[in-house]
């Protein structure tokens, strides 16, 4: 049987064969330097990313989840921004859920063989009772991780919008889904730790695509976040000024509207630049699907 030849992620790296004879200077510009092509790997997969936000965006307003799947790094991943939409965009997080080969252990340790798991991948995402309106985001930096190709033809068979996310051209995983996203990253400085560069192109694609979503479903006014949740003092005040940015007034006023509004952004913008009550800046703003652009110009 041959050996099949090694994926474009676990090649060694040309330019790098002497990187443990470096000086520490340039050791640590190895890094930087080759660390920057994940922004150009993301670049040249935007059309296909804007096309997932379109997708995502029309189920998620009509009422489905985000789902992430991943092993290993990709899976801390996709868990890391479900996690942060909840109190950069008040999502709910019973719509944001994230499925880690290994399980929730698998966060702080490896979970050996876990990812080598197609049926636990299947399993997993099935228990999510996953439905045509859900979006299922799987990352692989392969794209070919047992564990979340299980995932994927389980999300497909029950009729969810699928987004693939691979670091390797021609995967199974960008293949097989609704919407294949290809990061063509190459070689790590380090050969095969893909925690390094396609680690990070796979945050930056991933931060893309989950906050322009959050831009279609009017969780931001400009280019302000107006759906802030304010858990903490530190938030309070970012949401005051966000207030105070958007309606053009002092932050007194800012906040004086803010509390009357129950310490909600939205609402206390609409009831500054429109003379409204609480109650009628709410009740507009429900009336456009939470947009504020369009409440203030309705």
């Amino acid at each position: 049987m041959s050996t099949p030849p090694l994926l474009r992620t676990e090649q060694p790296h040309a330019a790098h064969a002497g990187l443990d004879g470096y000086a520490t200077p340039a050791l640590v510009g190895a890094f930087i330097d080759d660390q920057a092509q994940a922004a150009v790997a993301v670049r040249a997969a935007a059309p296909e990313l804007a096309r997932a936000v379109d997708a995502a965006a029309l189920r998620l307003a009509a009422g489905g989840r985000l789902l992430y799947v991943g092993a290993g790094t990709s899976g801390r991943l996709g868990l890391l921004d479900s996690v942060e939409l909840h109190p950069t965009f008040s999502w709910p997080p019973e719509r944001s859920l994230a499925l880690l080969a290994g399980g929730p252990p698998a966060v702080y340790r490896a979970v050996e063989g876990a990812e080598d798991n197609t049926d636990q991948g299947a399993q997993d995402l099935l228990a999510l009772a996953p439905g045509p309106q859900d979006v299922v985001i799987l990352v692989a930096a392969s794209g070919a991780t047992p564990y979340t190709l299980g995932a994927l033809a389980a999300a497909r068979a029950a009729g969810a919008c699928t987004i693939g996310i691979a670091n390797n051209p021609d995967s199974p995983l960008a293949a097989g889904a609704d919407i294949g996203i290809t990061l063509d990253t190459g070689p790590e400085v380090i050969s095969g730790s893909t925690r390094l560069k396609a680690g990070t192109s796979q945050k930056i694609a991933l931060n893309t695509l989950s906050s322009a979503v959050m831009v279609r479903l009017h969780k931001v006014f400009g280019n302000l976040m107006v759906d802030v949740r304010p858990t903490n003092a530190k938030l309070v005040r970012r949401a005051v000024r966000l207030v105070a940015l958007a309606a053009g007034v002092e932050e007194a006023l800012a906040r004086t509207a803010f509390e009357a509004c129950g310490n909600e952004v939205k609402p206390a913008i609409v009831a500054l630049l429109l003379g409204l009550s609480p109650d009628q800046a709410r009740a507009r703003l429900a009336a456009v699907q939470g947009s504020v652009r369009a409440a203030l110009q309705g």
